[in-house]
């Protein structure tokens, strides 16, 4: 029987996407637990937080938050208590120890990494590369890229060259299929820029099959028989073997995890994960 988690509240004057991203990472550790995640960005006031209180007494919920404001991160703290809510500050003990060692104030400017400046333009420009250098689409993509991502279809080459964009990393990616030759370009960038993903067989069986239910397609097809997966599976292999490029076997990994090996793999040059 599937064990629930009591629900984050993930609770940010910007986005969120840090505080997010820590509650799902320590969520993913319970396995078997399911998890609860909501989402309350842009809290600039204390009537917010009065309101979010209020919510979260009724599912009990545990108050994960990013708050640079000192003032707002004491209010939710104080009326967390007063309600016996348990909270996370996921900024606030990092900001006092920095405070302390530069001697300096934080700006508490809420939604700073965010601003407009060359981080900004740079990932905006790297997901319009993702989109125009996806699936194949055009290869010589390749040549330009940061990361080149190759594999049999429904390796997760899509979702990872996207959240590798947001990341401001331009990835393009390449399907690999027995019937159809390895564009050329492949073979022209470093062996160290391309990534090849695999799954297991059986894991790819069953996204495969459930990909052709989706689609109100028959099971059967070849295309998730598991035969053709194995020979998808070796032909790609070989490809990968003949370029000398790092692999990453993705069953069971989130995106997130992937993406965290491939970011691993260009910066510190491993090989097989």
């Amino acid at each position: 029987m599937t064990k629930e988690m009591p629900v984050i509240y993930v609770i940010s004057d910007a986005l969120g996407e840090t505080a997010e991203f820590v509650s799902r990472a320590s969520a993913a550790q319970f396995i078997g637990v399911r998890t609860r995640i909501r989402m309350v960005p842009y809290v600039r006031d204390e009537a917010h937080i009065d309101d979010i209180i209020e919510e979260a007494i009724r599912d009990q919920a545990i108050l994960a938050y990013t708050l640079v404001l000192s003032k707002l991160r004491l209010y939710l703290e104080k009326k967390a208590i007063e309600k016996n809510l348990r909270t996370v500050d996921i900024l606030g003990p990092l900001l006092k120890l920095l405070s302390e060692e530069t001697g300096m104030e934080p700006s508490n400017i809420p939604n700073i990494t965010h601003r407009m400046d060359e981080q900004y333009f740079r990932k905006v420009e790297a997901i319009e590369f993702a989109v125009k250098y996806d699936d194949g689409k055009d290869p010589r993509g390749a040549l330009y890229a940061d990361v080149v991502l190759i594999g049999v279809s429904r390796t997760s080459k899509t979702p990872l060259s996207m959240y590798l964009a947001h990341k401001g990393i331009k990835a393009a990616n390449i399907p690999l299929v027995p019937e159809v030759a390895p564009p050329s370009e492949l073979f022209e960038v470093s062996s160290q820029k391309v990534v090849g993903l695999t799954l297991r067989p059986d894991h790819l069986n069953t996204i495969r099959t459930a990909r052709l239910k989706s689609l109100g397609l028959g099971a059967s097809a070849d295309y998730a028989s598991l035969q053709r997966i194995v020979e998808e599976l070796e032909y790609a292999r070989g490809i990968m073997r003949k370029i000398g490029c790092p692999i990453i076997d993705a069953t069971g990994r989130a995106v997130e995890e992937t993406a965290a090996l491939i970011l691993e793999i260009l910066y510190k040059g491993e090989r097989n994960v």
